[in-house]
């Protein structure tokens, strides 16, 4: 009498389908983390994950625009500072000229240190991020230097002529909050963000105060460097006031950053307590389905040979 085998097939596939499934649902909880992995597991619970998953993705961006928000701002910060030293500088000089009697050749020496400021002062005013190597000062127009210079014969600095734009990008650091670190070198429309070295509603125009108390030393007009000096306060007043928004920005940015960590633990937390797996319980019960499924293996190609025995000739 042999004994059919198909009964038995058909057991054996239905036991390893069974451990092949829990096998792999087992391995998706130890690489999620998450003992919810379909919606018929439970569905008020995979509802809750789900949403909470979505907010740490949008957390997750907010985070890492505030990071790249607050490099950009300390690169902007970094430019004023030195901007700031160019300044008081200049107006030392036109200070000091406008005081009495001064040689001109002590007037040309001047004149001569300020065109090294003018040189510097375009210099910052191209600078770029070195992070996304984006143009800071260029509104949104920052994929080429805002700041474009005519020189004379000698390579002296004449003319500084603004390329950018008045516009600022807004990025979003959190929901339905925007934020911009971005400051256009020039604005003479008397409105929007102010310009950080052309600025019509303050009355700063960095670059062509600067070059007029060159020309003031060079000509040896004292009289007038009074005027470049009052000029220069505008120019620092200006600046001032950039330094002062800038620092608010990045202290705003700092709560930001907390408050996305803050957001961001809270989220897994949510997760783990509605459908998080209890690791060493899950690792336990995976090790257990793969030594199930070997076991079956094993035993199941030890069946197959003896079965095979009952067909052969006695």
């Amino acid at each position: 009498m042999r004994v059919a085998s198909n009964s038995y097939t058909d057991s054996m596939l239905n036991q390893f389908n069974t451990l092949i499934s829990s096998e792999d649902r087992l391995q998706s909880e130890v690489s999620t983390g998450l003992s919810v992995q379909a919606p018929s597991d439970n569905p008020e619970a995979m509802e809750s994950t789900l949403d909470d998953l979505s907010s740490q993705a949008a957390q997750t961006q907010y985070s890492t625009n505030i990071s790249t928000l607050q490099t950009h701002a300390t690169a902007v910060y970094n430019a004023m500072d030195s901007l700031q030293t160019i300044i008081s500088n200049a107006d030392q000089i036109a200070t000091s000229a406008g005081s009495g009697t001064i040689s001109q050749s002590k007037l040309t020496n001047y004149a001569s240190e300020v065109q090294q400021y003018i040189q510097s002062a375009v210099s910052l005013a191209n600078t770029q991020d070195s992070t996304t190597g984006q143009y800071l000062f260029g509104g949104t127009a920052s994929t080429s230097p805002p700041f474009t210079t005519t020189t004379d014969a000698s390579g002296n600095i004449t003319g500084v002529t603004y390329q950018g734009n008045t516009s600022v990008n807004q990025v979003p650091i959190a929901n339905g909050t925007t934020v911009s670190v971005d400051v256009p070198g020039a604005n003479t429309t008397g409105s929007g963000p102010r310009g950080l070295f052309t600025d019509s509603q303050s009355g700063a125009d960095l670059f062509n105060h600067l070059i007029t108390l060159q020309n003031d030393l060079k000509s040896g007009d004292t009289s007038a460097v009074a005027t470049d000096s009052a000029n220069l306060q505008k120019d620092e007043d200006n600046l001032t006031y950039q330094v002062a928004n800038n620092g608010s920005t990045q202290t705003r940015l700092n709560t930001a950053a907390t408050f996305a960590t803050n957001q961001s633990t809270a989220l897994n937390t949510s997760i783990t307590n509605t459908s998080g797996a209890n690791m060493v319980q899950t690792m336990v019960q995976l090790n257990q389905a793969q030594t199930s499924y070997q076991a079956a293996l094993q035993s199941s190609a030890q069946i197959m040979q003896l079965s095979i025995l009952n067909y052969l000739p006695t």
